[in-house]
């Protein structure tokens, strides 16, 4: 079978571990994305297996249970959270005043359009109020001041596809990894823009992603403190985590990642505010 722009294959010489979408073909060499994990390779044509029907329908089966799993979890989580809020309006005020909430805006630049087309999807089924950008890994640091500018946003997430290359040098040189680099600059600038950490939280990075660099630059959290590869939507749990914890109280970063796909070894950061504000007395939409 010929092989071309958008199918799914595996790979032989991995033993058929990751599902890969072909993001093109340069020189007899296939490009790969990964489809359902931020990871970014290339292979031969002939390591190549393509996916038939019932490989795909079992896939898309498998994954679907693991995205509803997690989603369970998170709504148990924002439950309790729903719930703990509640509790302390009710000491703090009058039994007939309620509160009104003032969303977070998040822009989420992704060097993926599927991955980010699914991400918005997580975001509205969570309640988020998300401003999502298509854009090439290498372009981001371009355009970071000018959409911190339009979008004014809380949150940031900045991510797409990366990988670690022994070939290209050791794990703690950043040039030994694909766009980690990018990701890097992009959080510099963006931390120029606002310093405080609270004021502007940001996740970044993708899958084998040099985490110390990312962290060191400015982000809250990141990816990836074992060099593993992270789901596609992992950032969005972490930024939902965020969003609807209040910002009285700390996030415990165990806490941020243990309702992720990855957990510790992909995804890490450190002490951050929640972003959850509410007001009275409760306005209505007229």
């Amino acid at each position: 079978m010929k092989l071309s722009t958008g199918m799914l294959v595996t790979r032989y010489s991995y033993e058929h571990d990751i599902v890969f979408r072909i993001k093109g073909i340069i020189n007899n060499q296939v490009v790969l994305h990964g489809e359902d994990l931020r990871l970014e390779a290339d292979a031969p044509p002939d390591d190549l297996r393509v996916l038939g029907d019932d490989d795909l329908r079992k896939r898309e089966e498998e994954m679907k249970e693991k995205e509803e799993y997690s989603y369970r979890l998170f709504r148990q989580d924002y439950q309790l959270m729903k719930n703990k809020k509640n509790m302390e309006d009710k000491k703090d005020l009058p039994r007939n005043v309620q509160r009104f909430q003032i969303p977070v805006k998040v822009l989420h630049i992704d060097g993926d359009r599927l991955y980010l087309k699914k991400c918005i999807e997580l975001y509205k089924k969570l309640g988020l109020q998300v401003h999502g950008v298509y854009m090439e890994e290498h372009e981001v640091p371009l355009h970071m001041s000018e959409l911190l500018e339009k979008i004014k946003p809380d949150v940031l997430v900045i991510t797409g596809h990366d990988s670690y290359s022994e070939s290209k040098g050791e794990k703690r040189d950043i040039k030994a990894y694909r766009n980690s680099r990018f990701f890097a600059e992009a959080v510099r600038i963006a931390r120029t823009h606002t310093s405080h950490l609270d004021q502007l939280v940001i996740f970044a990075g993708a899958c084998q992603s040099h985490f110390e660099s990312l962290i060191r630059a400015g982000a809250n959290f990141a990816s990836s403190p074992e060099r593993i590869n992270i789901h596609a939507l992992d950032p969005v749990y972490v930024v939902a985590k965020i969003a609807y914890t209040s910002f009285m109280d700390k996030i415990n970063v165990y806490d941020v990642i243990s309702n992720t796909f990855t957990g510790e070894k992909g995804l890490g950061g450190m002490e951050t505010r929640g972003l959850y504000r509410t007001g009275i007395p409760y306005m209505e939409n007229k």
